[in-house]
């Protein structure tokens, strides 16, 4: 295989989910209106001026050098340089960070040595969409950040859009364009109508205005919907940085608005697949209800973007990619952030994992050399190997669809790639130092890496209290792979287990049989699950 076709390669293998979670849309393509809003301190900040918020006022002060600008929270009225000017929308307050018309606070400091990005059509994102619609890779390769150079190379970036409208078909009309920020990027995300479905492109832009990265996935809808549990009243939000670097994750601490603290806090590790810090599926946030229903009971809830949702395309580009890397590493970094963050007991930090985040669950105890965590969560993680659960989710599905009465050939032809990529995987003449040359399922490593990693065989060797639930009516992690920790865990003291009739793999109660379908419909994790999460937390000292 040329070098060429591996990047094009790894570039559509980036864009999907590695296999237990159905792959999340973007939960950053939220439409604003035709105005872009910005985060006001990253934006100014980011030009060299200085902000100036005072907790529970509504006026916000930006100054650099002589210049001088006066925000109010909900207003379309500022005051520059002692001069009243109107902005197109009213500065808003959202996740706790304020938002201010993002043209107008380029133009309001124009000139006076910024080094922020020109919006509009002098914007990088623009200009780099331009060229890689044309096709121009070198043209597109000048707005890319030099450290990603070498995930969107210039020969990739000829003909990346090219591939994607062979699979999708050409896109009708101009897309339209939103874009949010978060503690590292700026996301200028652009929506398609092509030919087979919506698709969003998404350009997380450096606090250069260079190209960092980019996110690809075809559109869906969402009607989440807060669990009644929600009660705005009982948490606060704010924004951190997980890790450092080029690969530094976005996150969202969330705190019991009662108390004084430390708290009990948990970091939420992700299920399979490029999830945001909500692990938004269909239309469930799983993440955002664990966080927000915890936070009501006084535990602190820590959640971050997935390093291959954030960092797609790096991601893509390493050869030897990982669990480690994807889900194990960022996990013991957010343990690090929270065990320096003054409002969490450092002695009383606990690690859930969903999915994909159970099942390398006793990799992160073992990464822990420090001790720091306090216990270990499971919410519906496999006990046994990948390849092994992968085939069984398969037949488990392939099963309960035949028992709906539904056609069962679609998913039998799906179950039979899935079974055949996992009887590659359990080959032993294959392994990371011989993989099959066409393997179907990206990045090789990363399957070949943990070939024979038992997750329930090492959590026999590990010591420390674990909490492990499971839906009954899961199909993507089986009640057999919870008996599968009950049978390896049996000679340990220090687990507790429970499953849950109707719950399903998004945690949520459901009537129906699970075949997935229901995920497209509103849904949040089961308030049993989050009591008893609290419960068992508060029962560790």
């Amino acid at each position: 295989m040329t070098k060429r076709s591996q990047l094009f390669k790894n570039a559509a293998a980036a864009t999907l989910a590695l296999s237990l979670a159905l792959p999340s849309a973007s939960a950053f393509a939220a439409k604003q209106s035709g105005t872009a809003l910005a985060p006001v301190r990253e934006a100014a900040e980011g030009f060299g001026a200085q902000v100036h918020w005072e907790s529970g006022s509504d006026t916000i002060l930006v100054t650099k050098d002589s210049h001088k600008l006066v925000l109010t929270i909900g207003s379309a009225e500022a005051l520059l340089d002692g001069n009243h000017v109107i902005l197109d929308e009213p500065v808003r307050i959202a996740e706790g960070r304020a938002l201010v018309d993002a043209d107008f606070l380029a133009e309001a400091f124009e000139g006076k040595n910024t080094n922020q990005p020109e919006v509009g059509a002098k914007d990088h994102a623009d200009l780099f969409l331009n060229a890689l619609l044309a096709g121009d890779g070198v043209e597109a390769a000048k707005y890319v950040s030099p450290s990603s150079s070498y995930a969107l190379p210039a020969v990739m970036l000829n003909q990346l859009w090219a591939n994607y409208e062979m699979v999708f078909g050409k896109a009708a009309g101009a897309p339209s364009k939103s874009e949010t920020a978060n503690t590292i990027h700026r996301n200028v995300t652009y929506a398609f109508q092509t030919a087979a479905i919506p698709v969003n492109l998404t350009l997380r832009l450096n606090s250069a205005g260079e190209i960092d990265d980019m996110y690809i996935v075809a559109a869906t809808s969402s009607a989440y919907q807060k669990p009644a549990y929600d009660d705005a009243a009982a948490y606060t939000e704010r924004e951190v940085t997980v890790g450092e670097g080029a690969m530094a994750l976005p996150g969202t601490l969330t705190l019991p608005a009662a108390g004084k603290g430390p708290f009990p806090a948990v970091v939420l590790v992700h299920g399979s697949g490029t999830n945001d810090r909500n692990e938004a599926i269909g239309s469930s946030k799983p993440f955002r209800d664990l966080a927000v229903g915890l936070a009501a009971q006084g535990i602190a809830v820590l959640r971050y973007d997935k390093v291959s949702y954030e960092h797609t395309f790096k991601v893509a580009a390493d050869p030897k990619f990982t669990l480690k890397k994807e889900t194990v590493d960022d996990a013991l970094k957010a343990v690090a952030l929270l065990k320096q963050t003054p409002e969490i007991d450092a002695s009383r930090i606990f690690v859930a994992g969903h999915s994909q985040g159970g099942y390398a669950m006793p990799l992160i105890t073992e990464g822990d050399a420090s001790g720091d965590i306090a216990g270990t969560i499971l919410l519906s993680g496999p006990s046994g190997k990948f390849a092994d659960v992968l085939a069984e989710q398969q037949a488990e599905l392939v099963g309960r669809v035949k028992q709906l009465g539904q056609d069962t050939a679609p998913y039998e032809q799906q179950a039979a790639v899935y079974t055949s990529i996992a009887a590659m995987v359990n080959d032993p003449q294959y392994s990371v130092d011989h993989m099959p040359e066409q393997f179907p399922a990206q990045p090789a490593y990363w399957w070949f890496d943990q070939k024979n990693y038992v997750p329930a065989e090492l959590a026999k060797q590990q010591s420390g209290p674990m909490l492990i639930l499971q839906g009954e009516n899961d199909w993507q992690v089986t009640m057999k792979q919870f008996e599968g920790w009950k049978t390896a865990l049996q000679g340990r003291k220090d687990v507790t287990f429970k499953s849950y009739p109707q719950v399903n793999h998004l945690l949520a109660k459901v009537d129906a049989l699970s075949i997935g379908a229901e995920y497209t419909q509103p849904s949040n994790v089961s308030k049993e699950i989050v009591d008893d999460i609290s419960a068992w937390v508060r029962g560790i000292k």
